[in-house]
């Protein structure tokens, strides 16, 4: 777990649901003043998490300290906290004064003071004489201000956002963002926001934390996390990338799409698999020539407003994006070259399925609590725990679940320029991963198929 000096100490936090865990031991620490973003897609942690530190929620287990003060147990009302929702949760039947001014007059604080606290909080929201118009009268920028001023007027140390911006058009939502940033500077406390938005998460941050499963994947500067994401799941959520299978050659050398480049990383070994990185705009493109490390032919160019994107096929049959501000007609041929530093290595997070099981007798296992046929299985004794293997392009996908030996939902697609790399969650709450040429959509339900030759068994 990391350290540091912090206001928010999050400690081993988990929290279930059920058998199913929303929130799997997460640590991290907050430091005074900063804006920090959770960030990640719907349904995968990031407002469970908030919760949890609003006091709306409690933790399953683990601990959460404010200020060096446990409040794991400790009700919302006693927390140095606000909390600012996507529906702002305003009350309709009061004016902006008294919606601001609610929480103060419950501390029963003189008229005076509340007035001035009051009218502090709208100069900070830039809603000056806004105060006895009725909530129902604003837009819904203006109506968001409101919330946000009624959160800060308390003086929280910690203000917690939950997709504060997610109900406004796209025009109103820059310019909030920006207001928001300017309002965290100006007050100087520590602002915890939840979004799924990967470019509202890069504009207002100091610190991003990529969740997804209920599990941190990397917390780190907007910056570091757009140029060194640790994982293929941060690379492809961050902005657009290029993923593709390549092999550490060795240090500073290392092959993909069936050339050889150089780049900076060490570290990796030699003749080590690994994952590479591209971001689609440090791909250069000239004319082809003989000296051009890559050529390819242009699939599609579509003007973006500021560059044109274009998916460029090379001999091989890898596909790259590539941005450019120049465009190339489709089917025309062209050169692509890519500085060493903008080769970004990874270490493979899996290079195939593990999965515990137990051996049935000599020609079946149990798995994802489904009895499955398999090769012959000798010096393991049945009834003994084992570990099953199976390589990701082994695994079947049927489109009528029926025909599958078991059952699952599609829950994350990557593309690695030849092929798809799918998140199967199988209906034993366990994951599968998949590398297949069919296209699926997020939130299939499919069957899931391991021919028995494809299975191998190893004693624990």
């Amino acid at each position: 777990m990391q350290k540091c000096d912090s206001i928010i100490e999050i400690k081993h936090v988990s929290k279930y649901f059920g058998e199913k865990a929303v929130l799997d031991d997460v640590n991290m620490c907050i430091s005074k003043g900063e804006f920090v973003t959770i960030l990640g897609p719907s349904g995968r942690g990031k407002t469970t998490l908030l919760r949890l530190i609003a006091g709306f929620q409690s933790a399953t287990s683990g601990e959460i300290t404010i200020a060096g003060r446990d409040i794991t147990q400790t009700p919302p009302h006693k927390r140095p906290v606000n909390t600012v929702f996507q529906k702002y949760a305003l009350f309709p039947h009061l004016n902006v004064f008294d919606n601001i001014a609610f929480g103060l007059k419950l501390k029963k604080l003189p008229s005076s003071l509340i007035e001035q606290k009051m009218k502090h909080a709208l100069k900070m929201v830039g809603m000056t004489g806004y105060e006895y118009r009725d909530v129902d009268s604003l837009s819904g920028g203006q109506q968001q201000r409101v919330a946000i001023a009624r959160a800060i007027v308390n003086e929280p140390e910690v203000l917690l956002l939950d997709e504060p911006l997610a109900a406004l058009d796209l025009k109103m939502r820059k310019d909030m963002q920006m207001e928001l940033k300017e309002m965290h500077r100006s007050l100087g406390i520590t602002f915890v926001y939840v979004t799924h938005d990967q470019e509202e998460a890069l504009t207002l941050s100091d610190t991003i934390v990529v969740m997804s499963e209920g599990k941190i994947q990397q917390i780190s500067t907007p910056i570091d996390i757009y140029n060194e994401p640790v994982n293929s799941f941060v690379a492809d959520f961050i902005g657009e990338s290029n993923i593709l299978n390549g092999m550490m050659i060795k240090d500073r050398e290392v092959s993909f799409a069936g050339h050889c480049f150089e780049c900076v990383d060490t570290g990796f070994g030699e003749m080590s698999p690994v994952d590479v990185v591209i971001r689609p705009e440090d791909i250069i493109l000239f004319d082809p020539n003989e000296n051009a490390p890559l050529t390819g032919q242009v699939a599609s160019c579509v003007f973006k407003g500021v560059h044109y994107e274009m998916a460029i096929v090379n001999n091989g049959g890898y596909e790259f994006l590539v941005q450019n501000y120049h465009s190339y007609e489709v089917g025309s041929q062209v050169g692509m070259m890519i500085k060493p530093t903008e080769i970004h290595v990874m270490k493979k997070e899996r290079m195939y399925n593990t999965l515990e099981g137990k051996l049935i007798d000599a020609t079946h296992v149990e798995f994802l609590g489904t009895q499955f046929a398999c090769s012959e299985v000798t010096g393991i004794e049945p009834g003994a725990e084992v570990w099953v293997e199976v390589d990701f392009h082994n695994v079947i996908l049927e489109d009528n679940e029926e025909d599958g030996d078991l059952t699952g939902e599609v829950t994350f697609i990557l593309y690695k320029g030849n092929h798809y790399h799918l998140t199967v969650w199988t209906d034993w709450d366990e994951n599968i991963f998949v590398d297949t040429h069919d296209v699926w959509d997020d939130g299939d339900r499919v069957g899931i198929t391991i021919p028995a030759e494809y299975i191998r068994v190893i004693k624990k």
